[in-house]
Formats: C-alpha cells, sequence, structure tokens
C-alpha cells in the first residue's frame, strides 16, 4: 500500500492565493483517489470550508486540544489523502509545535509522507520563513508555490533554488469566475467539451503537475 500524503498549503503572508491551492489539491486528490479530508485553518471568509464542505472540517492551533484534533489524524496510515490549508495566522504555531512533537519524523515512522505547499510572497517575512522550513523539513519535502496571479517576476534566489511548483496566471475575469463558491474545477473538466479553452488547459495541466508531484513524493518515502 502507498504511503498516506498529507499535503499542508502554508503561507506567513496573507493573500498570496493560499487557499486556491488547497481548492486545486482537494479536487485533484478526491479526482483521483475518489475522496479527500481537508483541514480548514483560517479566520478569514470565504475558507476551504465554504468552496468543500462535504470533505473539509475546520480547525485551529489556539490551544493545546485544537492543535491535538488537527494533528493526531496527519500521523495516521490510512490511505485517505488529506490537506490543511493553514492560515497564514497560524503558521507560526503550527510549525512550532510540528518542531517540538517531531512531527516530520512521526509521519516517516507511520508510513505518511508530508508535503508542504510553501505559497511564495513577496515580503521578507516570506523568505524568513522559507528558511526555517528549509531547516526544519526533510530533503524533497518542501516545495515552492510559484503563484504568477500573485507574484509576477522571478522568485527569490533562494527559494528557486529548490523543487517549485509554477501556477500560471489567469486573466483577471477567468480569476473571477473560479472565485465562485459554486465552482467547480472537475467539475469544469467534465461538462466544457472544448479542450482548447485557455482555462480547460489551465485546469489540466495543474493537476498533471500535482500528479507529478505525488508520484515523485511517493518514490522519494520508498527509499
Amino acid at each position: 500500500m502507498l504511503a498516506t500524503p498529507i499535503y499542508i498549503i502554508c503561507s506567513p503572508s496573507p493573500q498570496v492565493g493560499k487557499t486556491l491551492i488547497a481548492r486545486l489539491v482537494s479536487e485533484f486528490l478526491v479526482l483521483t483517489n475518489g475522496t479527500a479530508l481537508s483541514f480548514d485553518v483560517n479566520l478569514r471568509e470565504p475558507s476551504l470550508l465554504d468552496y468543500l464542505p462535504r470533505i473539509t472540517e475546520t480547525a485551529d492551533v489556539i490551544d493545546t486540544y485544537g492543535k491535538v484534533q488537527l494533528i493526531d489524524p496527519l500521523i495516521v496510515h490510512d490511505g485517505l489523502a488529506k490537506v490543511i490549508d493553514l492560515g497564514f495566522h497560524a503558521f507560526d504555531e503550527f510549525f512550532k509545535t510540528c518542531e517540538e512533537i517531531r512531527f516530520m519524523k512521526e509521519t516517516v515512522r507511520h508510513y505518511v509522507v508530508p508535503i508542504i505547499l510553501f505559497v511564495a510572497g513577496t515580503d521578507r517575512m516570506s523568505w524568513r520563513s522559507y528558511e526555517m522550513l528549509r531547516r526544519q523539513t526533510p530533503p524533497g519535502a518542501l516545495v515552492t508555490v510559484h503563484n504568477e496571479f500573485v507574484l509576477r517576476g522571478a522568485l527569490p534566489d533562494i527559494m528557486d533554488d529548490g523543487r517549485v511548483l509554477r501556477i500560471p496566471a489567469l486573466p483577471t475575469f477567468l480569476r473571477a469566475y473560479i472565485d465562485r463558491l459554486s465552482f467547480s474545477f472537475t467539475g469544469y473538466l467534465r461538462n466544457e467539451k472544448d479542450w482548447s479553452t485557455e482555462l480547460h488547459q489551465w485546469i489540466r495541466g495543474n493537476y498533471t503537475l500535482l500528479r507529478d508531484l505525488e508520484m515523485s513524493a511517493q518514490i522519494r518515502r520508498s527509499y
């Protein structure tokens, strides 16, 4: 049986498109695996729970109880892929807790593979947080997400040296279209028969990137 993947979508910066990435990952997992379990750790609306209520639970890291409720299911090898949409307000506390309990080592012991998708921002906090994660996570587990709609131009050199997932920018009118609460990426692929549309190509391209990412994570875990 393949290791159970955990996708942690995170950034210390607000408004970098983190929930968009969490939606893409969650819908991709449901399409490929039939189901997934997502955790919404956000303060602002709309959030992942609003887009995918059937597979999403709310969570927090405010106190010990909340941390246990969030982290305990993550180290269970049950074959159910999990996604965390980690709000910027919870970034420091979540990874501080992970370091204290040696979360990364526990995932190895329980046959779970973490995939940290760090959505890059333009501020100094983003750079410092990336440095912290690079020291804390095992080789290959940290992936920088370059959301070109938010971060135009090149990534900082330190982030561009590692593995990068590049999400192409969409025109503003298409971005507004996919931001609707009723919009589904997979639903669009199934219902739109014209494969040449820009949005169709964008979704398929991102799903392909996620497929390759998951395959490489499983290969990394096998070693």
